[in-house]
């Protein structure tokens, strides 16, 4: 099947910057789109950012100019470059990945979340 494990996260001060990495693995065909969530304590789970196989991306308004998602399709990881961090960026990030395995079934996946706490 498919595995994807994240990297990355930890406690930073305001202003700060953190790379988070998600790496798929597994019978792997194609990776669709992939995405970057969050989820802070007592919200709900929202979508950060995304990025297409062909590398078009779009970002939640709240951090725009602040974080930049990419992937590198080699080695099937995708990154989230997080500059500027608030203190209500503070949440589990979780990525999630579109994939097309060999048997030719097609199913979203998702990392067990890393902690990203932003505090002084």
């Amino acid at each position: 099947q498919v595995q994807l494990v994240e990297s990355g996260g930890g406690l930073v001060q305001p202003g700060g910057s953190l790379r988070l990495s998600c790496a798929a693995s597994g019978s792997i065909f194609r990776i669709n789109a992939m995405d970057w969530y969050r989820q802070a304590p007592g919200k709900q789970r929202e979508l950060v950012a995304s990025i297409t196989s062909g590398g078009c991306t779009t970002y939640t308004d709240s951090v725009k100019g602040r974080f930049t998602i990419s992937r590198d399709n080699v080695k099937n990881t995708v990154y989230l470059q997080m500059n500027s961090l608030k203190p209500e960026d503070t949440a589990v990030y979780y990525c999630n990945a579109d994939i097309t395995i060999r048997d030719g079934s097609r199913n979203d996946y998702w990392g067990q979340g890393t902690q990203v706490t932003v505090s002084s």
